[in-house]
């Protein structure tokens, strides 16, 4: 298969995984969430929508570019694993913080979220550096949705 092919897969994938994140969180938008206290530094709602979609194709083009390498080698696989794992992770959070209504626990969730990312970096690195590169800003946005998270969580 052709990267390309590889990469436009690789970006479906996160953007599928994005848009069922998305549906837990729109039905708390108005809601659970409308009702929280947030911090000063708390983005207005229309900026998480085209951020994390940039992010999910930046994520994808990323995972693309390692799957490119091969996948028949052993980094290459372990690599992608660990991605599918943070990936996982990723949309996990929003259903902890959104569906279930636990800041606490999506805390605990977006820290062990954030180690996976670092990890993902630290494994993509020696295979592609810009795939390593690509998801920095998707480790400074997670970064921020952590100190986010736990202003809520103290807040409320």
């Amino acid at each position: 298969m052709k990267p390309i092919w590889k990469i436009v897969i690789a970006v479906v994938i996160c953007l599928v995984v994005g848009s069922l994140s998305g549906v837990a969180t729109s039905s708390a938008i108005a809601g659970w969430y409308a009702t929280l206290n947030k911090p000063s530094f708390n983005p207005p709602n229309w900026v998480f929508g085209p951020a994390w979609t940039l992010l999910y194709i930046l994520m994808g083009i990323a995972a693309g570019l390692v799957w490119s390498a091969g996948w028949d080698r052993k980094e290459v696989k372990a690599a992608l694993t660990i991605f599918g794992i943070q990936l996982l992770l990723n949309g996990l959070w929003s259903i902890i913080f959104f569906s279930l209504e636990s800041p606490l626990w999506a805390l605990v969730e977006i820290v062990v979220l954030l180690l996976f990312i670092i990890l993902t970096i630290i494994r993509f690195k020696p295979i592609n550096s810009t795939a390593a590169y690509l998801l920095i800003p998707y480790l400074l946005w997670v970064s921020f949705a952590t100190v986010l998270t736990g202003s809520i969580l103290y807040l409320n």
